[in-house]
């Protein structure tokens, strides 16, 4: 059995454990590869929970609201997507108030939330309340591409699974490997500083590209560390695990804050001295 069949067959023996034992959780967040290959996966376990059966049973069972599901039009689930570049409040009050009334089929309702990782500070906060004290009968799915991109406040919430295939396919440059040591010893930053400038971090779209391999980078290694399902090159290891773990965590919250500011007109130099400024002190 190859590597991406089993995460499916792990994920799908989840599901029907939880089903079958009436354990379902109020909220899950979901890590996936991407919505094309994944969903229908995600939607099997949104017509499992209305249904009350487990997967191999799935596709023998005709109900009415499972076309319902599939058509859209599904009064007891409520589907949230990014509106632009994030998900905004007032779709998490929308969703408060449908949820507000009772259901019309007396059954459970689903609320799904699609790329998770757009909840800004504001619309989490919405959505904490739901989340934090759940009604009876109300679900909660986040759909996310990884964990670490979402807010620690919805993560610690969520029940965690996992369709994310194990691959390691980055790019090792010189100006890759040369930018990542410096996360070892961050002061290097700024004594490397004007080799870096110079050679590695020339523009806007040079720093947002190698970051991102960086933040890519971190996230597979915090995966190796906590699910014990990744495979990193021996040479990436070396340097990976001479971070403390908790900074790892802590540059992959710096940059998620700081990266989106490029796409807007700021000074390049001022920003990059203000990124290095919070990566030695890790805050």
């Amino acid at each position: 059995m190859n590597q991406v069949s089993l995460i499916v067959q792990n994920y799908i023996q989840y599901i029907n454990k939880v089903i079958s034992n009436h354990k379902l959780s109020h909220s899950y967040l979901i890590e996936i590869n991407n919505y094309d290959e994944d969903l229908a996966l995600v939607y099997s376990f949104i017509k499992m929970i209305f249904n009350d059966c487990i997967y191999e049973d799935l596709n023998n069972i005709h109900s009415s609201i499972n076309n319902l599901i599939d058509s859209g039009s599904c009064s007891d689930l409520f589907v949230v997507e990014p509106d632009g570049n994030n998900i905004k409040k007032g779709q998490l009050l929308d969703l408060q108030k449908e949820f507000s009334n009772k259901s019309l089929s007396n059954t459970k309702r689903v609320y799904l939330i699609k790329n998770a990782e757009k909840l800004n500070p504001a619309s989490a906060n919405t959505i904490l309340k739901f989340l934090e004290e759940p009604e009876d009968n109300i679900i909660a799915i986040l759909l996310t591409d990884s964990r670490y991109h979402v807010l620690e406040t919805i993560l610690s919430r969520c029940q965690v699974l996992s369709l994310k295939k194990d691959t390691f396919n980055i790019e090792l440059s010189d100006n890759f490997m040369e930018l990542l040591k410096c996360f070892v010893a961050p002061k290097d930053l700024f004594i490397k500083y004007n080799y870096l400038i110079e050679n590695v971090l020339i523009d806007k779209s040079s720093a947002v590209d190698i970051f991102r391999l960086i933040e890519n980078v971190f996230i597979k290694y915090l995966d190796c560390y906590y699910l014990k399902n990744q495979s990193i090159p021996d040479e990436l290891l070396v340097i990976l695990n001479k971070i403390d773990i908790n900074k790892t965590i802590s540059y992959l919250s710096i940059f998620e804050e700081e990266l989106p500011k490029l796409d807007y007109n700021v000074n390049y130099k001022l920003w990059l001295d203000s990124l290095f400024s919070r990566l030695i002190m890790g805050g």
